[in-house]
This record gives structure tokens, sequence and C-alpha cells, in this order.
């Protein structure tokens, strides 16, 4: 596999083609285009443009690509456009240090770059990598995951951000640049295409000059497409598209010192999104028999280390096991009768930026309102049995309602001396989550079952009994003379009061989120000599959030049975058995006794992060740099009510739920960079290379443990803590056992460092060799991962026994080496007409997909190649291309998970220390397959 993806992508970079070689210069921008983005990273108006005359902004004001001194991949819309990207995630085939992925819904969008990024589905994590569209702040990636419309460049800014102006971010920025109105007169273009999957795109945009100073432009986009997995149970599709998109600009430049820009925007999607199927041993050898059935679950405990006892359990309730045991990368998922994905994604704004520049100095005002709303129901557990659910009624949604406004000044002084940036930025966003999280139709027997089938009961075992329990064993365990003695009629109820938990939980519980944050910036140029720039710049960052939740939930079985089993918890030999009941009953703290409650917080941190960045130009042609920055993520609220506390106990045992509302805060991010780079371009060729170390504290890791969401802030300890942090109290088999884990690991406060360092080489090359021919070649090299000694609070906590694999090991989603290529060839074939041959090729070494690193989430290396060819007519009024994407059909995960309640028993016979999940199973989201077809353009 890894010779295979190395193999794939040199030939796609050995392409040639041998013309006449030339030096093609950009045209030039608007003001208006020229300022649209000044927090971004970078424009390029031509395919073949050399880098000595790529127009960026990534210092606050226009400079050549080649003598900005910042790590910058800057994308053009006609690669853009080869590549066939239409949202963020597409850009992987782009930029080799930027990776973006979707999970559960694409809403939950994440984007990393050098490894770096904010992990699982909770909205009260903020982006690492934040993304600006138009120079607007987007609440979080996932929201960049949609049609965006006819895009004039994408710019990727690698590193901590934040003085330049904007939302600041601790990994890098991501900056999408829409096509602008145009006074050169009235145009437009449309497209349609058709592909596999019956998918159809058809896009179209207008530009209208109103007046010598006004113009105006339209774009539209709808898509439709089946979805990539089919649900033969409920007889649908899933991952399909549905969806639409509508930008309306006007641009107001009534002298050359002023522009405005002002642009309003609708999406609307309806779809249904996003299965997962089981990962096998086929897929993933370390996996081993997890999917196995064992022989008989009545033999006992003896029968039981050749299987797992779970996958009995979900096989007898109506799991088919061939999609179990025998999943591969089929596109069949499993589903519940009448459960659904299905979805409706609102998401629309309006902005407004001004650009008045008075004599030396350029005032600079953007102003924004956006409103996003997404609803997204989903059989939660991915099987076929109905243990976990979300209804698609609207009650499972997420909403940002945001405000931003920011100021920029900037100018020269001191006979340009002194190229200087001050301004501010303001934002107040409003996040609301509603969650209407049940246990499904069969949770109950479910829950008994795998409590009976994995214990010393399960000679009892009887999935079609009450309680998962024959007859006889009914008997033998109710008797005082049976094995939990006089309690044994107690537990036995409370064995049944589990089995009758179905179709109880939340109906709609509310979780509210206000963010309050300011901030003031400046970033200067000095010009100290004609050859060497010293630049500073510093943030200052003011952050309050206010937190308040309500809960509907009419678990009363959870209630009843910790009435019912508290008492035997102080009973050494029915502690276990009692306590099983309990979790299984009160999973994820869904219980009656929350039903009607509110709860409340409010958190405030202040920051002060900033930049150094020392250049030199020896000569013309080459820059070199070395910087330091400091980067800072705002701290907030896990918006989960497991968070709370254990199941276990109620939560009068803890003074009730508001004594525990600040047990969902975590802190903030920050990140301490380095980096030394070079840059040189002379004529059709261009080479960039960075080597940088980013060490972050207080890393907001958000993981699922198979039951619940957990976020720490992963921090490292300079003392030794002698394996501690690697201590588990659960598998008692297991070499790392220790009875009192939850207390080991723990690190004296003033020890407490960095946990996470990323560190590695950029590299990225362009070279026009000849007319209309254009190659890029980028890679990246990495080392992102934790130290060897870890905590779980700034204070030197243990670290949470989940995470147990996560000391001296890579970050998931971080692969070692990535490589980008590609090779555009546009040659005049006469009469005016031309043709085109584009591939590109993304290679990527072996990674772990899973934020708890178990090896049954580990991804081998591969590599993902695009390519098109097409047909223009004279001045590309029309164009008809072919095209694929994933041409040679490459079958991978996105993201691999604990599949939901679904572990087997921890008992002796059962656990295995190759396993460090136990007898857990797993689910994957699988990477979109190979999609091609044909798109036809028309301009006028």
């Amino acid at each position: 596999m890894r010779l295979a993806a190395y193999l794939l992508s040199a030939a796609t970079i050995a392409v040639a083609t041998p013309a006449l070689a030339q030096n093609n210069s950009p045209e030039p921008s608007s003001p208006a285009t020229q300022t649209t983005s000044p927090t971004a990273a970078g424009a390029v108006t031509q395919d073949d443009t050399n880098q000595a005359d790529i127009v960026v902004t990534a210092q606050g004001r226009a400079q050549a690509l080649a003598d900005v001194p910042v790590a910058v991949s800057a994308i053009s819309a006609e690669t853009l456009q080869n590549s066939g990207a239409n949202d963020i995630r597409q850009l992987n085939q782009l930029a080799p240090s930027l990776l973006v992925s979707s999970t559960g819904s694409e809403a939950n969008g994440s984007a990393r770059i050098r490894g770096i990024g904010t992990v699982g589905d909770n909205p009260g994590l903020e982006s690492s990598v934040a993304v600006f569209i138009d120079g607007v702040y987007r609440s979080r990636s996932g929201i960049g995951l949609t049609e965006l419309g006819e895009i004039d460049r994408v710019e990727v800014l690698r590193g901590p951000q934040g003085t330049l102006g904007g939302r600041n971010s601790s990994a890098g920025l991501i900056s999408i640049i829409s096509k602008a109105p145009s006074f050169a007169g009235f145009s437009g273009g449309a497209e349609a295409t058709y592909g596999n999957y019956d998918f159809y795109r058809v896009a179209g945009n207008l530009n209208l000059p109103l007046s010598e100073t006004i113009a105006a432009r339209v774009d539209g986009v709808y898509v439709k497409r089946d979805g990539f997995y089919h649900d033969y149970t409920n007889n649908t599709d899933v991952n399909d598209r549905n969806r639409y998109f509508v930008r309306g600009q006007l641009l107001f430049e009534p002298s050359s010192d002023i522009s405005f820009r002002l642009i309003g925007d609708y999406t609307h999607r309806d779809e249904k999104c996003c299965a997962a199927t089981y990962v096998d041993r086929s897929v993933n050898p370390a996996v081993g028999n997890l999917n196995d059935p064992v022989a008989s679950v009545n033999a006992g405990l003896a029968a039981g280390n050749a299987g797992n006892n779970i996958v009995n359990v979900i096989r007898d309730l109506g799991q088919p096991l061939g999609l179990v045991n025998n999943a591969g990368y089929s596109r069949e998922v499993s589903v519940s009768p009448g459960r659904s994905f299905a979805g409706i994604t609102k998401d629309w704004g309006v902005s407004g930026q001004l650009d008045w520049t008075f004599g030396t100095t350029k005032l600079t005002s953007i102003t924004a309102y956006r409103d996003y709303d997404s609803s997204q129901g989903s059989d939660t557990d991915y099987s076929r049995v109905d243990i976990l659910y979300r209804a698609a009624n609207g009650n499972s949604a997420r909403r940002f309602r945001t405000f931003t406004q920011e100021l920029r000044l900037n100018g020269s002084l001191f006979d340009e001396k002194l190229d200087w940036l001050v301004g501010g930025f303001f934002a107040n966003e409003d996040l609301r989550v509603l969650d209407n999280l049940r246990f499904g139709t069969q949770y109950g027997r479910f829950a008994t079952c795998r409590l009976i089938s994995g214990s010393a009961l399960a000679a009892f075992y009887s999935p079609t009994s009450a309680g998962c329990i024959t007859a006889g064993g009914r008997g033998a365990l109710s008797s005082a003379a049976g094995p939990f003695g006089a309690a044994g009629a107690t537990i036995v109820g409370a064995i049944d009061t589990l089995d009758a938990i179905n179709d109880k939980g939340s109906t709609r519980d509310v979780y509210n989120q206000n963010s309050r944050n300011w901030a003031l910036f400046t970033h200067n140029i000095f010009h100290v000599t004609s050859t060497v720039d010293l630049t500073l710049g510093v943030r200052y960052t003011n952050e309050r959030k206010r937190f308040d939740a309500s809960f509907t939930n009419d678990n009363v079985g959870c209630v009843a049975n910790q009435r019912a089993l508290l008492p035997l918890l102080s009973n050494a030999g029915l502690a276990a058995v009692a306590g099983g009941i309990i979790g299984l009953s009160c999973q994820g703290n869904s219980t009656a006794e929350l039903n009607g409650v509110t709860i409340n917080s409010r958190r405030k941190e202040d920051k002060f992060t900033g930049t150094a960045i020392l250049s030199w130009k020896p000569i013309d042609d080459l820059l070199l740099y070395g910087s330091y920055s400091r980067g800072y993520k705002a701290g907030g609220f896990n918006l989960d009510r497991s968070a709370l506390k254990s199941p276990i106990l109620p939560f009068s045992a803890s003074g009730g739920a508001q004594a525990l509302a600040n047990a969902l805060q975590f802190a903030p991010e920050t990140v301490n960079a380095y980096e030394i780079g070079a840059k040189y371009a002379t004529g059709p060729f261009s080479l960039s290379a960075a080597a940088f170390i980013q060490d972050f504290s207080n890393f907001q890791l958000n993981t699922f443990n198979g039951t619940v969401f957990l976020v720490q802030n992963i921090n490292g300890c300079s003392s030794s803590l002698n394996g501690g942090d690697r201590d588990q109290s659960k598998f008692t088999g297991a070499s790392n056992y220790n009875a009192a884990a939850s207390t080991t690991g723990a690190c004296p406060a003033g020890d407490v460092g960095y946990g996470v360092r990323s560190k590695g080489v950029e590299l990225e090359a362009s070279l026009v060799p000849a007319r209309d021919f254009r190659v890029t070649m980028g890679l990246t090299l990495t080392d992102t991962g934790y130290r060897n000694q870890l905590v779980g609070t700034s204070a030197g906590a243990p670290l949470d026994q989940a995470l147990r694999l996560l000391p001296g090991r890579n970050l998931s989603n971080s692969a070692d080496i990535v490589a980008t290529s590609s090779a555009s060839w546009t040659p005049q074939i006469g009469g005016g007409y031309s043709a085109l041959f584009y591939v590109d090729t993304r290679m990527t070494s072996d990674y772990n997909t899973g934020s708890d690193l178990f090896p049954q989430k580990a991804q081998d290396g591969y590599a993902i190649v695009n390519a098109r060819i097409g047909l223009r007519t004279p001045d590309e009024k029309f164009s008809l291309e072919f095209w694929a994407q994933n041409l040679t059909n490459v079958d991978y995960a996105q993201v691999a998970f604990n599949s939901p309640f679904q572990e087997g028993a921890a008992t002796a016979a059962f656990q295995d220390p190759q396993y460090p999940g136990g007898r857990q199973l797993f689910s994957q989201y699988l990477a979109e397959p190979r999609t091609y077809g044909a798109t036809i353009r028309a301009r006028f």
C-alpha cells in the first residue's frame, strides 16, 4: 500500500511535454479584490503565474508571494476548477499540510494543519484552523463543507494567527475569496455536470455593471446526487446531496479611494448524513477476532476467549452478522427500521466591507452577520439493533448566530521605513444546541443481554426471554440460596427494570452558549535596511462565555435502579453487578432526575499573543526568514450532559446538577511556534521551504470512548510519572493494570508544560517548463506527537484512562509524510481551440484516525488521484470536460471510532491484552468512492 502510494505520486509529477517557454504575468486585480481578505494568505490570478508575480496579503498589505516571510499556500481559481474542488474538504489534494475530514455530520467537519486540529463532534470546541469566507469568520470549520460558488482564490496560512485581524486561531487559517463584481462589462457563465451516482450540478453567474460606480454579481449552484451508502432496511440512500446556494453582491466605487462591497448569501441542504460501517479484520488486521461471535454464550466464560459476546448479542437481536465480520468496504449500512439520517441545513448571512484610502492611510471595515442552523437525525449506534437514536424532528440541531465587526488602519511612516497596521475585532456569537438522544426500542433487551452474556450468569443467557434470563435462571437468581443471596430478588427486579428501558431519554435538551470576545492588534514591518525586515505583531484578546442548559428526560428506570441498588454498592460481593446495572440504566447521565432541571456557568479569560519575524533578502530572488509566534484558542464548555459526572450515583449525591456545572469547562489552548524558511523565485521556477516546531499547552482533545465524549486539556510533565499515565484499572490481565489507576499519573503543578509538539519540514515548488504547461509539487514531513509523560489538566491531574495509549505517540490524522503534485497542460490545437490535460495526486503515509489511537483505527497509506481532460473553444467561450475524482477507487476511512455501547465483557475469559479497547467493536466513516462525469461550460 505504501509503495503504491509513492509510485502513484511519482507518476503524476513525472509528466512532461516540451514546448516553448514563456513568462506570464498576472492580470491586475481591482482594488476590491486586492483587499477582500486582509487576514488571508495569498492570491493567484492565473494557473501559470510565476511565484514572483503572485500578489498576497499575508501581512495585511499587498506583497509578492516570494517576499512574504510566512508559510503560505496560494491556490488559484483555475487549479480549484481543474481539481473539482467545490468545498474546503477537496483542498486536501492541493495543500499537503492541510487535511479536512468529516464524521457524524458535515457540520462537524474538522480542518487540520501540520497535524493539528479540533477533534470530534462537540460544537463547544472552537476550530484550531479558522475559516474565513470573503473576510468573514465562520464559527466552525465544518460550515465550509458546502458549495461556495465561483471562487477567485483560496489561501492557506500555516501556524498560529491573530495579529492581522479577525478571529485568532492556534493552528492556521483558510481564507476563501469569491469572485467579485467587475466593471469590465456585462458577462456571465453557466455550467452543467452529470456523473455517476446520478450526480447533477448546475451553476451559473451573472455580472452586471449598473453604472460607472456600481456593479452587481449573482452566483447560484444546485446539486443533487444519490448517496454513497445504501440502507436496505429502510430502502434509502445515505450520504446523498440535495442542496442549493445563491450569492448576490454589489460593488460601489465612487472614486479610486473608496470601495464598498456588499455580499449576501443563502445555502439550503436537505440531505441524509452520515452513515458508518463496521471495521473488520479485512480492513484492519488488528481487529482480530473481535467481530466474531463466541461459539456458545451459554457455555460460560471458559468458551469466551474465542470471540466476542457482544457480537452474539447484536446478532441475536437482528444484526446481520455478515455486515459485522465481513463488512470490508461495503457501502451497505446497518440501520434500524424507522431510523433516519435526514437533516436540514440553512446557512445565510450578509457582510459589508469598506476600503477607504486617505493620503497614505487606508481604513478597512468588515461588518457581518451569519445565521447557521443545522438539524440532523441519526441511528446513533450504527447497527440494525435499535440501541440509540436521534429523531430527525428538528430537535437534534445546532444553531450559530454570529455578529462580527473588524476595523483596521494601515499605512507607512518615516519615508516608508515602517509599514504599520492597527485594528480591533469584536464578535458576539449565540450558539444553541438541541439534543434528543434516546435509548432505542431494543435498548433494554440489548443492555440486559450484554450484562448476562459477559458475566458469570452467561449460562442463563436467553435473548428471547424477559431480562435476557432463562426461566430456570430467573428462579435460581431470585432465590435467597442463589449467588446473590438475600439481594437476589432485588437484583432480578433491577434487571427487569433495565429490560424495560426502551425509547427513553431526552426529548429536547437545550444548551445555550453566548461568546463575546474583542481584540486589539497591531502588525508592523520595520525595513531595517533595503534587504532586512523586522516584523513585530501583538494581539490582546478578551473572551467571555456564558452557558446554560435545560434538560428533558423520561428515563425513570435509571432513578428506580439507583434507588434500589445504591445500598448494594457497599457490599464487595455485589458492588460489581449493582454498578453494572446502574451504569447501563443511566448511560450518559440519561435520567429522569434531570427532567426540568436547568444549569448555568460562565467563564472569562484574556490572552496576549503575538509574532516576531526577521527576514533577509541576500539576493533579489531569495528570501530567508526566522519567526516566533504565540497563538491561542479559547476555552469553553463541553456541551454534553454525560460530562457532568459518572452515571452511578444520582445527582442529588453531589448537591444537584448545578453544583457540577463547572465540570463542563475546559481551558484555553496555547501554542509557541518557531519557524525558519526560505523562498526562491526566478522566472518560471519557484521553491519555498519551511521548518517548524510548535508546542501546544492545554491541547483540547475530544474523544468518544464508546459511551460518552471526553474533553481533556492535554499537557506534559517534566518529571517522571513512572508509567502512571499508561495505567488502567479495567482489564486485570493486561500488563498496565493498576487497581489505583484513577489516581496514578499525577504531576506536580510546577512541572506541567506543553503536551503536544508538532515539528517538521514543508516544501512547495512550481515550474512552468514550457508554454501552457505547469507542474506543482508539495511535500510535508511532520512528527506531530504527544510527550511521553502526559496529564489531563494544567494543574497536573491524571490523564483519563481512555487515553492511555497517547503518551509518546503521534496525534490522530497526522501522517508522517504527505506529498501532493499536479500537472496541467493546455496546448493550442489550432483555430483558437485548446485542450486540457490535468492530473493531481495526494499521497499520504500511514496514520491513526482515532483520537485514542487504538490500533483498530489505524489507516494504511494511500494515494488519491484526480484527473480531467477537455476541449475549449476560442476564448474559452465553451468547454467540454471529462473528469474523475479518486480515479483509482481507493478505499479508506476518514475516521474510525468505538461502536456506541457495543463492547464485550471485560472479564478474564473475554479480555485480551492485544486489544487495548477490550472486546470493543469499531465503526468507520468511509471516504468518497470514485466519481466521474462530464461538465460543459459556457461563458459570455
